[in-house]
């Protein structure tokens, strides 16, 4: 009887051990804890596949990045692109014209697009030089390219800018058409009350994030042909 009874549990707990033993191979990850990976909690689904829980950080908003140097940094900072910092002050205040064409190469990254560009702004600087009395026709311009600088590198915007330091502008905003509106317009007004501090700290940013595209160009291997030959009388 005795026998009969130790048999008998002999038998249940293989019968468990098998049970768990088949348990673990549909789930290999079944005996571990949930995964927290950043601020979003994991589990494990029976094929072996993380499963989304609550906390999940999808559809959340991607801070924006600082720009390098600020609007009123004229001189840049002292750090290897110092020098080219000073060239851009320079070119900033005595011919804006040229380094617009230069930012906008840069950004472009196509070798002909910088007289395209700079002999328009200087056609519309001097006709706003010669109407007015100052380059105030140019910015109306010049200014998409802060615009295009901004959305590229993902950079914050002086709208944005402005509402996280006093809180009081973006509460009317809806969506994120309505903010790069806002974004647009921010632009506009830095590019007319600010035009040579908004040109150099655009030739800033994108000298230190885009190099030349002068200097992209893959060598050439030039295979020159094998010159005449002539069998000489020994």
């Amino acid at each position: 009887m005795a026998n009969h009874e130790e048999s008998k549990s002999l038998l249940s707990e293989d019968a468990q051990f098998n049970d768990e033993k088949n348990s673990t191979k549909l789930n290999p990850n079944a005996g571990e804890s949930p995964a927290v990976i950043g601020h979003a909690t994991y589990g494990w689904t029976v094929n072996g596949l993380p499963a989304l829980g609550q906390g999940s950080v999808v559809g959340e908003p991607v801070d924006r990045a600082h720009w390098d140097s600020s609007l009123c940094a004229c001189l840049g900072r002292n750090d290897h692109f110092c020098s080219s910092d000073l060239e851009v002050c320079i070119l900033g205040s005595v011919a804006p014209c040229v380094l617009y064409g230069s930012n906008v190469e840069r950004l472009g990254s196509s070798p002909g697009t910088f007289t395209n560009h700079c002999m328009p702004y200087s056609c519309l600087y001097m006709l706003g030089e010669l109407l007015f009395g100052a380059n105030c026709v140019a910015p109306w311009f010049s200014y998409s390219t802060r615009s295009a600088i901004r959305r590229r590198f993902n950079l914050e915007g002086s709208f944005e800018a402005l509402s996280r330091s006093c809180g009081c502008c973006g509460s009317f905003i809806e969506d994120e058409v309505q903010r790069e509106q806002c974004e647009s317009a921010c632009d506009f007004a830095t590019h007319v009350f600010c035009h040579p501090c908004a040109l150099c700290q655009e030739g800033r940013e994108v000298r230190r994030r885009l190099p030349h595209p002068g200097f992209n160009a893959q060598p050439v291997l030039v295979m020159l042909p094998p010159g005449e030959q002539s069998m000489g009388r020994s």
